[in-house]
């Protein structure tokens, strides 16, 4: 038994009496009581962090008091009023002011009260606040920070202080000895003196002799010490150390200017700008001033130090030592994780501050200023971004270049090291808020905003346009044409697919996104895909053969409503399978996850953060795997490196797969495994799960409840017959969404139902059709019985003829037919509000695909059976790899024929499967039949059908094709070359190595084309040698990259800029003094769109904000792949893979491949084809100058 906590009451009757006297706040508050609707007036006193109240005003002694360290005050909204009363009593109670009182400590209760006025509830708020100290806890945090910061300083300085004494002290010894040998040499010679004088003689011949002797020796040495130093010029080492000297006085001059740029920002920017902020009246305010800039002063003066250091040791030449220098700036560097960590937010801000005129007018004159050469406050915000991996880089080259056996040979891998770990923690970073960017992004396109964009937890997958088919009415389409102009332009929508939400949108004449007003917001919870129609259907046949099999259904059942059902069109059926696989992958994620969440935190009474912690496999580092802090889509930790064992492990864990995982996999791994041995895997998984999957996967996918709630048992003999569940059974469905004509490609369970506990009891085939429970072991009231029915009456009502009552909502017609629920009493339940187990709900859902169950095989012992559990939850996730395999990643099978002749193999083996359910048949033979069918419906043009359709018997001239149709067909032309470029020529940077021919022939074959339209473009301008039509010439191209742009073809934009700035166009003064002054407004503006400034950084936010189709300029992803691959190995010295970087390359292939899956709606045009392709016209560069020259030559100087 615990004692009470004693405590002195004199003293605390002496604070209550100082808190009368001279508390810091003092008046009546309403307190409320233990019942739930009453509130006492009391009077109320606080003294410094103790909060009295007393009875009354006169009180001597407190009723109780509070101690307010560590608490927090928020304002509370008013209490619903039971009924309503008179009008002045409703008013009285709505000036009320309420709030409450938290403390930091468990086991204390929250703290109501409200007082009458609301200045006076503010004030209380604000002392109360005070009184918790939070403010002082703060400044507590940073001081400490700041003192562990100087105790690592001093520490340094005493490791180098003790090495200067070891080193003072060694020399010391050397000039000891030094002494002692000079002493020595001294006495030789002085006993060798007389010795000496009488051998002198002055014989003249002698002494001849004796020079020529000496000079032979002289010039033998210097003949010695010449070849030697030669050798040595001549030598690896020599030639290591000048390339690490080299490094060294590059990295000086990029550090000196790097110092330059910071000085810049903040002199020029940001100290002019804190000024402008403190005027009378300022254009920006002080805290966006702080946004912008973040702590890039700090980082300069850390800099300036750095670079002071640098320059000294420089004196010391040839002898460079600069690893203690990077000893004394590793811990500094932390400074950059704020940076990086809001960079983005900081550009937000500025693009929000450049909206006031007078804020955009003062810097563009700071933007004037001759020291910023032209560069904009963006360009200077952007530069700390690089400095961390450019210290990567430096350090890489210097250790190439640097012995085994030099000094500081540790010391540089050790700065390497942290330097590395320093940037992956910003990595992390970064990426925890790029998607959260990205939503904003999106949020702040949609005019009518989007709150469900503000949840951090979704996850960008996939945008693009479909179309929508009009109102669907009784299951039955209207009667449109595919074909139909009105269809294409009035039902074109914008889609966005998000982890947990579907968005549909409009877009105006303006560019700006509107949502839907019904279903433009689809929960995916409430989402039922419908991939395609049963043959029997005539209605569906119909639409099949209207819409060419490129439509798919959503059907939504939203809770309290009607359901209804949105068709859309896809432009092809690579895309529809594409956006198919997608939302049928977050669907099942979610669901899923919901199910694992309830089963979780209503049975076993466990969260799911600590049924993570309690595999320790997830969350903890491991010799052959390593978490990084950011979570998944399924809240996970993400993986870093992890051996190829275990990457598969994960792939095949049957609690989770996250679709951000599963696309970075696919995307990125043969570049450390191979397709065959993941197919085997997965076959491991189908054939044998149970000693494929990993121990702990299993025991965690059965857990259940230990406590006595979850102990009922029918039969002590039989601890199988009773089960608990904690998840919803299936929801009911209508007969026009039913699985029999239908394929529903997830678990269809509402997870926002209201939970109650759910017991599956077993009678026999001989047992009545309701099971006696005892009092001890009955279930408590408002909880459902799911009842079994003995298997004579499962046969009888397993009749095609369904009544109402199966139609109830407690009981769908998808729902096994031996499976009824009833409430305690006996009643059929009327609802599904119930909850089961994940493994039970899962044979649940997968064996309600079908009215009936396959014969020689009995539903009660699939739920019941553990093993049958575990099968096909296995299959499914095999099939689901596999569907999401061949959906979006057909070009592996269509290049290696023998893994595609193993997974139509697998498959078929799948199909021969007599347990196998529908839904998981119909799958399988979805995936086989994709498989297995050739490439038909591929309406796609190829660049070699189109040069082979170009013979045509007269070629167009350029002065007759219009600036529309050439601009149409270059980007028909750009978006073939662009789109035939397979995904697994991104990997490897094929494309900079010698056989890249062989490696990336699509890639070069993008860079040739990209090289040919440019050419063409210069040689026609040239080929015209009056002045007046080469300015028209120009003029007209640059319309056509006017038109490109609004087709959204920047590889086009580019191809046409990069031409007109060529030497052999640029130089021609005369001609560009008759371009008109609105076509060279026009160029500027489209030059600085695909400016390679700041990485491309204005056509990536044009990227960002376009939509599909879109070709963008390859040359940028391959900068950023390069920049990845140079950066980081593939593989940690223990022979790890580096996943962080596959999922950056991922990242930018499933941008890539974004475009690439969205066509163009252009018709092919022969004869404008004919003149693009025609590499007659195009003049080499040698001969493009020569021209120039001679149409406008060089003026005399």
């Amino acid at each position: 038994m615990q004692k009470s906590v004693r405590y002195n009451e004199g003293h605390a009757l002496y604070l209550a009496f100082l808190a009368r006297k001279e508390g810091t706040k003092r008046g009546f508050l309403s307190k409320k009581a233990a019942e739930a609707s009453r509130w006492h007036e009391k009077w109320f006193a606080l003294y410094q962090n103790v909060l009295f109240y007393f009875e009354g005003e006169q009180s001597g002694r407190p009723a109780g008091m509070y101690l307010l360290e560590g608490c927090s005050c928020e304002r509370a909204p008013a209490p619903p009023r039971a009924g309503a009363g008179p009008g002045g009593a409703r008013d009285a109670l709505d000036k009320q002011y309420y709030f409450t009182v938290l403390f930091g400590h468990e086991g204390q209760k929250p703290l109501e009260l409200r007082c009458e006025e609301q200045q006076d509830g503010k004030e209380w708020m604000e002392a109360i606040h005070q009184a918790s100290y939070a403010d002082i806890l703060i400044e507590r945090e940073v001081l400490m920070q700041k003192y562990i910061h100087l105790v690592q300083i001093v520490e340094t300085e005493k490791i180098a202080a003790n090495q200067l004494r070891h080193q003072l002290e060694d020399q010391d010894t050397e000039i000891e000895r030094l002494k002692s040998e000079i002493i020595a040499l001294n006495k030789t010679k002085e006993r060798m003196r007389p010795y000496q004088s009488n051998q002198e003689e002055d014989d003249p011949d002698i002494k001849k002799i004796k020079k020529v002797q000496s000079f032979m020796r002289g010039w033998l040495c210097r003949r010695k010490w010449k070849t030697i130093v030669q050798d040595y010029i001549c030598s690896p080492h020599a030639e290591s150390m000048r390339k690490r000297n080299q490094i060294v006085f590059t990295m000086v001059e990029a550090e000196s200017e790097y110092v330059h740029q910071l000085y810049i920002l903040v002199n020029c920017f940001l100290r002019p700008l804190r000024m402008a902020a403190s005027s009378k009246k300022p254009p920006i305010s002080h805290d966006d001033v702080s946004s912008i800039f973040l702590n890039s002063e700090t980082i300069m003066f850390l800099h300036e130090i750095f670079h002071q250091g640098l320059k000294a040791r420089l004196a010391n030449w040839p002898t460079l030592i600069l690893a203690d220098l990077f000893d004394i700036l590793l811990p500094m560097l932390n400074i950059y994780q704020e940076f990086v960590r809001n960079h983005q937010y900081s550009l937000q801000v500025l693009a929000n501050c450049k909206q006031n005129r007078d804020f955009d007018k003062l810097l563009k004159q700071y933007e004037a200023n001759p020291a910023c050469e032209g560069r904009m406050l963006e360009t200077f915000l952007t530069y700390p971004m690089f400095q961390i991996p450019r210290y990567i880089i430096t350090i890489h080259e210097l250790l190439a270049h640097t012995p085994h056996e030099h000094v500081e040979r540790k010391s540089l891998e050790f700065a390497k090291s942290k330097l590395e770990d320093l940037s992956r923690i910003m990595h992390d970073e970064v990426s925890d808020t790029e998607n959260i960017r990205k939503n904003l992004a999106i949020e702040r396109m949609i005019v009518e905003g989007c709150d469900i964009l503000l949840d951090t937890s979704q996850t960008f997958i996939r945008q693009g346009s479909l179309i929508q088919v009009p109102s669907v009415e009784k299951g039955k389409l209207s009667k449109v044409r595919l074909g139909s102009l009105s269809l294409k332009k009035e039902g074109e929508r914008q889609c966005f697919l998000f982890t947990k939400h579907f968005l549909i949108c409009t877009r105006s004449s303006g560019g700006k996104l509107h949502l839907l007003k019904t279903g433009g917001v689809l929960s995916l919870i409430e989402c039922t895909l419908i991939e395609e129609s049963d043959a029997s259907d005539d209605d569906s046949k119909g639409s099949g053969q209207v819409f060419g099999h490129l439509d798919f259904k959503i059907v939504v059942e939203p809770p309290g409503a009607a359901p209804f059902t949105v068709v859309l069109l896809a432009p092809s059926r690579q895309e529809k399978a594409a956006w198919m696989s997608d939302i049928s992958q977050c669907v099942d994620n979610i669901r899923c996850n919901g199910l694992m969440t309830i089963v979780f935190e209503e049975n076993s009474k466990v969260t799911v953060p600590h049924m993570i912690k309690s595999d320790a496999r997830l969350h903890k580092d491991d010799i052959d795997i390593c978490f990084s802090k950011t979570l998944n889509s399924c809240k996970v930790p993400q993986i870093r490196y992890a051996s190829v064992e275990r990457l598969l492990e994960r792939l095949t864990d049957l609690r989770f797969l996250s679709i951000d995982f599963l696309n970075t996999f696919l995307h990125t791994y043969r570049i450390f495994t191979t397709a065959a041995q993941v197919l085997a895997k997965l076959s491991d998984i189908y054939k044998r799960p149970f000693t494929s999957i990993p121990v702990r996967s299993l025991e965690l996918f059965f857990a259940t409840s230990q406590n006595s709630r979850g102990e009922h048992l029918v039969d002590g003999k039989s601890p199988r017959l009773c089960r608990k569940f904690s998840s919803p059974p299936p929801r009911a469905v209508s007969r026009t969404s039913s699985p029999v004509r239908a394929r529903k490609l997830s678990l269809t369970s509402p997870l926002n139902s209201r939970i109650g506990a759910l017991d599956l009891t077993t009678a026999s085939a001989s047992s009545s059709p309701t099971t006696p429970h005892s009092p001890a072991t009955s279930p408590p009231p408002h909880t459902a019985v799911l009842e079994s029915a003995p298997v004579e009456r499962a046969a009888v009502e397993s009749s095609p003829a369904v009544d109402a009552t199966e139609l109830s909502p407690g009981r769908s017609p998808s729902t096994p037919r031996h499976l009824r629920y009833r409430q305690p009493g006996g009643q059929m339940a009327d609802s599904s509000h119930c909850s089961v187990s994940p493994a039970s709900a899962f044979a649940i859902a997968t064996a309600a695909a079908g009215h009936g169950s396959p014969p020689g095989f009995n539903n009660t012992d699939r739920i019941c059976d553990k093993e049958f559990i575990i099968r096909r939850t296995a299959t499914n996730r095999v099939l689901n790899v596999l569907r999401h395999w061949v959906s979006k990643h057909a070009q592996d099978f269509e290049l290696n024929n023998e893994l595609k002749m193993n997974v139509l193999n697998l498959l078929e083996e799948v199909l021969r499967d007599p347990d196998l359910l529908p839904q998981e048949r119909k799958a399988a033979a979805n995936i086989l039949r994709a498989l297995s069918q050739d490439d038909q419906d591929d309406i796609h043009l190829k660049l070699e059908d189109i040069i082979q359709l170009t013979d045509c018997p007269k070629a167009e001239c350029f002065e007759t094709l219009p600036a529309m149709e050439l601009a149409e067909q270059i980007t028909l032309l750009d978006h073939i070359v662009f789109r035939s470029i397979p995904y697994e020529e991104f990997l490897g940077q094929g494309w900079m190595k010698l056989d890249k021919n062989e490696r990336t022939p699509y890639i070069m074959k993008t860079s040739q084309h990209f090289n040919d339209m440019s050419n063409l473009v210069a040689s026609q301008i040239m080929n015209y040698a009056d002045i007046s039509s080469r300015a028209n010439a120009i003029e007209k191209w640059v319309a056509v990259a006017d038109i490109c742009r609004c087709l959204h073809n920047y590889n086009g934009m580019l191809e046409i800029t990069s031409a007109l700035n060529r030497t052999a166009i640029y130089r021609l003064k005369k001609t560009w003094a008759k371009v008109s002054k609105q076509t060279k407004a026009l160029m500027d503006k489209l030059q600085k769109t695909v400016s390679s400034e700041g990485r491309f950084k204005n056509l990536r936010e044009t990227l960002k904000n376009c939509n599909p189709p879109a070709v963008p300029y390859l040359g940028m992803y391959l900068t950023d792949l390069a920049f990845i691959e140079e950066g980081t190995p593939n593989f940690t010295e223990e022979g790890l893979v580096n996943f962080s970087k596959m999922r950056m390359i991922s990242h930018i292939i499933r941008e890539i491949r974004q475009f690439q899956q969205t066509s163009y709606r252009i018709d092919h045009q022969p004869k404008v084809t004919q003149y693009l392709l025609d590499k007659a016209l195009i003049i080499d560069e040698d001969t493009l100058y020569e021209l120039s020259l001679k149409v406008e030559p060089r003026l005399p100087a």
